[in-house]
């Protein structure tokens, strides 16, 4: 592990948890295919500022695709390491990648918006919740933010957000944006 990474406010990291589909990838269904990632425009440039900027990036995802059988867990995987190679060709490094592989009616608690993933993550990576950010794309990724007292982000992809997001939640046209906010509160 990268040893500026241990540096801060006590030893607790600051990190962007992030979700895959609808955040750092286009939404294409249950994508099952690692020959089908194709990330958002301007993605990779976007992780590696806040990279350059000390930030861990952890992927928190729900990956229903294998509870629901459209492929298995291996491939959900594979899936996960390829987008993780094509990062990495970019420069940019994903600390941590969890997933849950479970039907959204499986009663599992890792599962979001339960906060088991993400907690585990910031336990896992030593991350400070004060200094870190949820970014997603619906309503469950920014109640996990919030359940664990991290500041979200909900991008605004064009799709109906569920439910009711809470009013701490800041909005942001794509992960740039986000970016950007994330970085303008650092220097404040």
């Amino acid at each position: 592990m990268n040893k500026q990474w241990r540096h801060g406010s006590g030893g607790r990291q600051k990190a962007v948890l992030l979700d895959r589909d609808g955040t750092l990838l286009d939404q294409t269904g249950y994508l099952g295919d690692p020959d089908g990632i194709a990330f958002y425009p301007g993605v990779p440039g976007a992780l590696k500022r806040l990279q350059e900027e000390g930030f861990l990036l952890l992927v928190i995802t729900n990956q229903s695709g294998v509870g629901r059988c459209y492929f298995d867990e291996e491939t959900a995987i594979a899936v996960n390491i390829r987008m993780a190679k094509l990062l990495m060709d970019e420069g940019v490094f994903l600390a941590g990648i969890y997933y849950c592989p479970h039907h959204p009616d499986a009663g599992c608690r890792c599962r979001k918006p339960g906060t088991f993933m993400g907690e585990r993550a910031m336990r896992d990576f030593h991350v400070s919740p004060e200094r870190s950010w949820v970014v997603g794309d619906t309503e469950r990724d920014v109640v996990m933010g919030t359940g664990m007292g991290i500041r979200s982000i909900l991008l605004d992809t064009g799709k109906e957000v569920e439910g009711v997001v809470p009013d701490s939640v800041i909005a942001a046209r794509d992960l740039s944006e986000a970016t950007e906010h994330i970085l303008a509160e650092e220097v404040s």
